[in-house]
């Protein structure tokens, strides 16, 4: 075995063909949280995939590859806060793909994605304790930010992205 990196691909999730694979990253993301996402109503977003992720609703689903035709190994979805804000949701890289790059790559195609929706801003929610995902989010250029809406848990940290105006623009 080398110490390549293999080459990881991005695509937009194709529903209903890819409903399965996001769903088993889903569920593999809440199962990896040391919090129950269940108040977040997670049990009927899985059902109605893509539901709020779904394009008819500015939104976005992307699975990460190591080639076409082999199983996802990362997830990233992305879905309306307002006319001009979104919220960046559920990433997850199978831990036996973690090291690849994915979880950049797939948050690069994500805002780029949010660009070409007309948003001007991104937000997410992440936990203090997830150490890991929120060094990469600051390296993708989003920062802490005020509470940008209610969430029961401790140790939520909020953060945003300013996203270009338009594809042309700065």
């Amino acid at each position: 075995m080398t110490n390549e990196k293999a080459e990881v691909l991005i695509t937009p999730a194709s529903f209903p063909d890819d409903r399965d694979a996001v769903a088993e990253l889903f569920n593999a993301y809440a199962t990896s949280l040391p919090v129950d996402i269940s108040w977040q109503g997670f049990n009927e977003e899985l059902k109605t995939l893509p539901g709020k992720y779904s394009s008819s609703a500015r939104g976005a689903v992307f699975l990460a590859r190591v080639s076409p035709t082999s199983p996802a190994i990362g997830v990233i979805a992305l879905r309306a806060l307002g006319p001009q804000t979104c919220e960046v949701k559920r990433l997850y890289i199978s831990p036996s793909a973690r090291g690849l790059g994915a979880g950049k790559l797939l948050i690069d195609r994500l805002v780029e994605a949010a660009e070409e929706l007309g948003y001007k801003e991104a937000f997410l929610d992440t936990l203090r304790t997830m150490t890991p995902a929120r060094a990469l989010y600051a390296k993708c250029g989003f920062q802490e930010t005020e509470k940008y809406y209610e969430n029961p848990l401790p140790g939520v940290i909020y953060m945003k992205r300013f996203l270009k105006d338009d594809r042309g623009g700065d």
